[in-house]
């Protein structure tokens, strides 16, 4: 134990919001039942932030490990964070202020308890079952879990110190200098509470009684600061008190105060006093800071150890006074100093840990651990060898203005560089950062006017707020008087605002720095608690401690004389030559070299004038130095070791240790042992830069020197810098990186992506940074032991600092970029693979990434040039046959060239990147083994190539594949996706030989069942195929179902839906007649199945529809096939002028659709056309329809008939079908007269022989009937008397227009006298007259009285009564003539 408290150490602290996120933390309220209790008092200014703890302890146990109790928000939460496994803080919300030092104990190794007293005097017990060694509580508590007694000595306005001496005894601390002892004569289980005894103890008496309680002012003498009891698990109930005026009390359970102390209030008179002695030290002016302080400890004996500030002194912080205890009695055994250097310091807390005093030191709002050089058992032996050893935190610069100017000196944006500089790995907590964004934030909307869009606007994450709003006040503008814009204004303010938010962090990172208490962990390792930060004492390695003595000015041991002249370099240099000189570095660095380094480094000095910036003295005592080195070589060797190497110490424990190491490690330890890495790595980086300084010094002397001793010093600087990139990157930078213009924000840019990858969403809780993530993948079972133990094997195994060329790249460095990159930390990865060669393992995680980023052209380049790697012809080396397959699946390169571009198909199909999917599918192919199964790789080339639309090239690999399913099944994808891409013309260049069934099967079925209303139209692409092959039969089939689809679907009573879809099914029967017209058959016709009633596609039930023929062969089919409809082309053009009609009349009158069934019968659409005067068209659709024509011949003759009366009413309405057309107003005359004319012509055209001219008859019954006093017109009587002279005598008689009738009779008997004097009878009974009809009509003119009939009519009927007579006779007389004939 001495020699390890004897090593250097240094102190390595983490953000405990970095660890866990303080809002998804569970929190737990707690209930009083003490009545009145008043409201919590409202936080101050004064006061730290909420987060940040007033009082924190450790407590370990084998059981639980390291467990942290930290007082926050003003005293009103306790939280417990475990430090050594993965359980979540919790944290108990009180009703009312905490008093200090709550305290938490193990209770027969199953429960923790938590004692706290509230200012309000409650005192409560929070029992807490541990679960698991890992999981150590939850926030589902047993019964009676809070348990609260209210205290009888004291008032509700509480002010006490606590002292917890275990689980069943509580100390109170009261300022009058009293003592209130509380004893827990039984402890409560889940149903009954506890059961406490209260003993107030006065220090004024030996034995002390029961008194009343009566209050003092805080002022007085007696108050008192602080308190101490015998460290658990110990029976000594005793405790140890401090009060303002310097004495020390003993007390214990029984007696009370038994013996007292007067401590001196300066080291050198370090008598013993008692408490009545009358000396200076009574004064009132220098009694003790009333502020609860930690000043005495305890330790075994019992030991009492006193610690007495001495503000004032500048020699030292105060000194210590040890008591022996033994026999209740305080008897001094030795006074001693404080280091020198604690002088105008604050002790926050000490200890003996391990024997040695820990002292912990507030060094203005810096911790400072100080250790005693000797054991605590010989500090009585030795009193004049006392001495101190300081453990401080590792070098990081603070943003002070100053620094900020260093970091501009370098290229880049400002805000890029004060962004990563605020967003560093351990530089601020997340929990300071967003108090400092929160206040900037607040002060920026206080201004006046309206704030800028960025203060209103929420963010993803912290990162991308502050990138935002910092600086989005500042803005762009112009002079006044030349207008010129102003950019040096701008960068100055945009300056300001970013040294502004850096000031705020700093000042709330100061007080979250602050310490507060030292403890010991389950190892005995020493723990140090800030407010918002824990630590932990490690042994410092050698790069640390020759760093710290360097910056301190120290002097380096003889060996390292080289390295401490390298660092005067550095220093003489000045920064900007530095920052200079390392980007030339860097870069030489990232570039492959073709040149000994000697020339380089010579060529490099001599154009950058390197010597230049060191003043002749400077150079000159360099140069001295240099010749007190005897070897320089060896003494650059020997700096290698340093940067590259581990301490031997370290590496001896590291294989003691990871035998004993726990399997869970927890996120406080990583995040530690991480830290430990990162500062120990920066300090290596500064070392090797100073080396390459030196050696840029000596540029023109390196032409002597081993080439590989060169070539080394680069190649450890390349591990170094990339080590230490990867140490600064914070947790936002897991995310894709872009591309950036000049004229975009970098950090704008690297943040639109903030937290995003394509895996998912960032989680809620903090991200680790990059060091602890890459920690918890390689440092495996070590990353649990002592720090300095697990930050070595950590570097270690990274391998970044074993390289020995630049121009290779070891198996573990490029397994470093690839972690990086499966850690989807892609800038670092990025970032990281510029540092190394292009060996064929680099160039694979470079494609990786690229594939990653979405640059999938450069990735699937670099995979093809790895391609020849693969197989027995690889040339590759045994280093970078290593290598690569370190990266490769499985760990094993690939036999074959086949394996790796199946393996690249299938890495390009996990990015949906189906084009090189493809070109990787179609090299396997060509590639594949002979016994190998291709039917995969020919799904994914023809199934790509589809998908890409690549048509030639998938009807190529579709009739290449050997696969016959396969191809069947690839030709339905790739038939289906020419159809949705809109390649029909191309489809329908494709042959198919063999697939033809295969392609018509798939194009009916998607015609049958997808909606014909979206493209794709499926029935008319298999419209297409059809005719391209000479298959009209068929062709019209499918565009026939394609109307009865829309049919079925057309039951809309919108207008223009319905018009949109009955034009489309115009559409598919025209070309359906038309495909039928093509066919070399007389009466072509289609075969259509009949489907259920209702079913889509199905014939819809017309009334008095054209009957169709179902035709059912039983030869060819039995009972339970479907029946078979044919439709001929007449169908199919009567359906289509049908549907004509019915548009037309929607498009006239909408309010038809709201009684579309109205509109089914073909009868019907033409009575609606008629009603409309629709006559041509009506005409056409009866005359295709074979419907009859009566009703439109007696509707237009009524119209005539009208134009004849009153032509304007006629007129003013709707006549564009018949009067208005083009022919019809070419016409001559009156509209009267056109309109009859246009009535004659129809009758000429639809009326004749073959329908008995009843249209004609219509129209004569109905003018005749109308109009009685007219006569027909002649046309119409001629027409009529030309081919049906009976029934227009018989038309004349019942319409009693007589005199017309006897007129026809004679004209009808001139006409048959003429033909039968033209032609002679040859048989009996060749003439005949309507005999009976002339009686009729003689007998009805009898009738009328003379009077009644006109003088022509008499005159008439008297001639056909003379011509009937004379027709007689002459019948006689040719029937006699022809009787002798024969």
């Amino acid at each position: 134990m001495a020699a390890t408290a004897a090593a250097d150490k240094v102190l390595i602290s983490t953000h405990l919001s970095d660890v866990y996120s303080p809002s998804q933390t569970a929190a737990i309220s707690i209930q009083t039942s003490k009545p009145h209790v008043p409201l919590p008092p409202h936080p101050t200014d004064e006061q730290p932030p909420a987060e940040h703890a007033q009082h924190a302890s450790f407590f370990h146990s084998v059981q639980t490990g390291a467990i942290l109790l930290r007082l926050i928000h003003n005293g009103l939460i306790v939280e417990l964070v475990s430090l050594s496994t993965e359980t979540p803080p919790i944290r108990f919300v009180f009703p009312y202020t905490v008093l200090p030092n709550p305290a938490v104990v193990l209770w027969e190794t199953r429960e923790l308890h938590i004692l706290a007293v509230t200012a309000s005097a409650s005192l409560y017990r929070l029992v807490i079952p541990l679960q698991t060694p890992h999981q150590l509580w939850s926030t589902h508590m047993v019964n009676n879990w809070c348990r609260e007694y209210h205290l009888k000595n004291a008032q509700d306005s509480l002010q006490a110190l606590v002292q917890v001496q275990g689980t069943h005894s509580v100390a109170l601390a009261l300022a009058n200098g009293s003592l209130i002892r509380l004893d827990a004569e039984t402890i409560g289980d889940t149903a009954t509470a506890d059961h406490w005894t209260e003993g107030l103890f006065h220090h004024n008496t030996f034995l002390g009684s029961l008194t009343s309680f009566l209050h003092q002012g805080s002022t007085d003498g007696s108050h008192i600061i602080a308190t101490a009891s015998h460290p658990q698990p110990t029976d000594i109930g005793h405790v140890w008190t401090l009060s303002r005026d310097r004495t020390l009390r003993l007390w214990t359970a029984r007696s009370g105060c038994t013996s007292a102390r007067l401590l001196p209030s300066l080291a050198s008179s370090g008598r013993e006093l008692s408490p009545g002695t009358s000396t200076s030290t009574n004064k009132p002016g220098i009694l003790l800071d009333p502020v609860p302080q930690k000043l005495i400890t305890v330790y075994d004996g019992p030991y009492v150890l006193v610690f007495v500030p001495t503000p004032s002194s500048s020699f030292s912080g105060g000194f210590f006074q040890l008591f022996s205890s033994s026999n209740d009695h305080l008897q001094l055994v030795e006074t001693f100093e404080a280091s020198h250097e604690s002088a105008h310091g604050h002790l926050r807390d000490f200890a003996v840990i391990n024997g040695y005093l820990h002292t912990l030191w507030d060094r203005q709002g810096q911790a400072a651990v100080e250790i005693l050089d000797i054991p605590m058992s010989d500090v009585s032996n030795e009193p004049e060898g006392i001495s101190w050893r300081v453990v401080l935190h590792p070098y990081e610069p603070d943003l002070v203005p100053a620094y900020l100017d260093e970091l501009l000196l370098s290229p880049g944006s400002l805000t890029d560089k004060f962004f990563s500089a605020v967003m560093r790995p351990g530089a601020f907590s997340n929990y300071t950062l967003r108090t400092a964004i929160d206040q900037y934030t607040d002060a920026c909307r206080s201004l006046p006017g309206t704030p800028p869009p960025p203060l209103i606007t929420s963010y993803i994450s912290l990162g991308e707020q502050i990138a935002a709003v910092v600086g989005c006040t500042v803005t762009l503008s112009r002079d006044p008087q030349m207008g010129a814009l102003q950019y040096d204004k701008y960068w100055i303010s945009l300056k300001r605002d970013w040294e502004g938010f850096i000031a705020r962090c700093r000042a709330v990172e100061r007080s979250a720095r602050w310490p507060l208490a030292l403890g010991a962990g389950p190892r005995g390792e020493v723990l140090v608690a800030e407010r918002e930060r824990t630590g932990a004492l490690a042994v410092e390695d050698l790069p640390l401690q020759l760093h710290r003595h360097l910056r301190a000015d120290l002097p380096a041991e003889p060996q390292f004389a080289a390295c401490e002249i390298a660092w005067n370099l550095r220093t003489h240099m000045g920064t900007r030559a530095l920052r200079a000189l390392e980007g030339r570095v860097v870069d030489l660095t990232q570039q492959e070299i073709a040149f000994p380094f000697a020339d380089i480094i010579a060529d490099t000095a001599a154009r950058g004038a390197f010597r230049d910036s060191l003043d002749d003295g400077a150079q000159s005592w360099l140069v001295g130095r240099l010749q007190s080195v005897p070897d320089l070589e060896d003494a650059t060797r020997l700096v290698l070791d340093l940067v590259g190497g581990f301490d031997r110490a370290v590496k001896m424990e590291e294989d003691e240790v990871e035998l004993l190491l726990p399997q869970h490690v927890s996120v406080h330890t990583r995040m530690l042992t991480a830290a430990y890495a990162a500062h120990s790595v920066q300090a290596r980086y500064d070392f090797i830069l100073s080396l390459v300084a030196l050696l840029f010094f000596l540029a023109d002397d390196l032409e002597g020197w081993d080439p590989s001793l060169l070539t080394e010093v680069f190649a450890v600087f390349r591990g170094v810098a990339m080590l230490r990139y990867a140490a600064e990157q914070p947790a936002f930078d897991a995310s894709p990186f872009t591309t950036v213009d000049d004229a975009t924000d970098e950090v704008a840019a690297r943040l639109r992506t903030l937290g995003m990858s394509r895996s998912g969403p960032a989680a809620a809780a903090p991200t680790p940074d990059l060091f602890p993530c890459l920690l918890e993948q390689i440092g495996g079972g070590a990353v649990d032991a002592p720090l300095a133990v697990a930050a070595h094997a950590f570097l270690d195994m990274s391998g970044l600092l074993q390289a020995t060329s630049t121009a290779h790249a070891a198996r573990l460095e490029v397994l470093w970029c690839e972690r990086l990159r499966a850690l989807r930390f892609l800038d670092a990865a990025r970032e990281t693979l510029e540092w190394l060669p292009r060996t064929p393992a680099v160039m694979y995680v470079w494609a990786r990434l690229w594939l990653d980023v979405g640059r999938d052209a450069e990735a699937a380049e670099a995979m093809d040039s790895l391609a020849g790697c693969f197989g027995p012809h690889s040339t590759l080396s045994f280093e970078d046959a290593d290598a690569l397959a370190a990266v490769l699946p499985g760990g094993q390169l690939f036999d074959s060239m086949f394996g790796f571009y199946l393996h690249s198909s299938t890495l390009f199909k996990s990015a949906s990147l189906t084009d090189y999917d493809v070109h990787f599918a179609r090299l396997a192919l060509s590639n594949a083994p002979p016994d190998w199964d291709t039917t995969d790789l020919w799904s994914t080339v023809i199934r790509g190539a589809t998908d890409l639309g690549y048509w030639d090239d998938a009807y190529a690999a579709l009739m290449s594949t050997p696969h016959d399913s396969l191809r069947r099944e690839c030709a339905r994808h790739l038939v289906h996706r020419m159809c949705e891409e809109h390649a029909i013309e191309r489809l329908m260049s494709f042959n198919f030989v063999g697939l033809v069934d295969e392609v018509e099967a798939s194009l009916s079925f998607k015609a049958r069942n997808a909606d014909p209303r979206v493209q794709p139209f499926y029935s008319r692409i298999l419209y297409t195929w059809y005719v391209t092959h000479g298959d009209y039969q068929n062709a019209a089939l499918a565009m026939y179902q394609r109307a009865r689809k829309l049919a079925a679907l057309n039951t809309t009573n919108e207008q223009m839906q319905y018009i949109a879809l009955a034009e489309q099914q115009l559409e598919a029967l025209v070309i359906s007649s038309n495909a039928l017209a093509l066919l070399d058959q007389k009466d072509p016709w289609i075969i259509l199945p009949v489907g259920p009633e209702g079913q889509q596609g199905a014939r819809q039930p017309e009334p008095k529809r054209r009957k169709l023929t179902k035709h059912i062969p039983e030869d060819r089919f039995a009972s339970g096939k479907r029946d078979l409809e044919i439709v001929k082309l007449a169908d199919v053009i009567a359906e289509y002028t049908l549907l004509s009609a019915q548009l037309d009349l929607v498009r006239k009158d909408p309010e038809l659709l709201r009684a579309i069934a109205t509109l089914r019968s073909p009868e019907s659409v033409v009575l609606r056309l008629v009603q409309n005067n629709r006559f041509n068209l009506a005409m056409a659709t009866a005359r295709t329809l074979e419907v009859d024509l009566t009703d439109l011949f007696s509707h237009l003759t009524r119209q005539c008939l009208r134009l004849s009366r009153n032509p304007d009413a006629v007129l003013s309405e709707d006549t564009t079908d018949w009067l208005l057309t083009d022919k019809v107003t070419s016409w001559a005359g009156t509209p009267s007269d056109r309109g009859w004319r246009y009535l004659r012509q129809s009758l000429e055209r639809h009326d004749g022989p073959e329908t008995d001219l009843r249209y004609s008859k219509v129209v004569f019954e109905t003018i005749t009937g109308l109009e009685s006093a007219s006569t027909p017109p002649p046309w119409l009587i001629h027409r009529l008397e030309e081919h049906h002279p009976e029934w227009l005598i018989r038309a004349c008689m019942r319409f009693e227009m007589l005199e017309l009738a006897l007129e026809l009779t004679l004209s009808f008997i001139h006409k048959a006298e003429s033909r039968l004097a033209q032609d002679p009878p040859k048989t009996a009974m060749s003439t005949w007259l309507p005999y009976t009809l002339i009686d009729q009509l003689l007998v009805a003119t009898n009738e009328q009285t003379q009077s009644d009939l006109s003088k022509r009519a008499a005159a008439l009927r008297r001639d056909l009564h003379r011509e009937v007579s004379n027709g007689a006779r002459r019948a006689q007389k040719s029937s006699y003539r022809l009787c002798q004939e024969l």
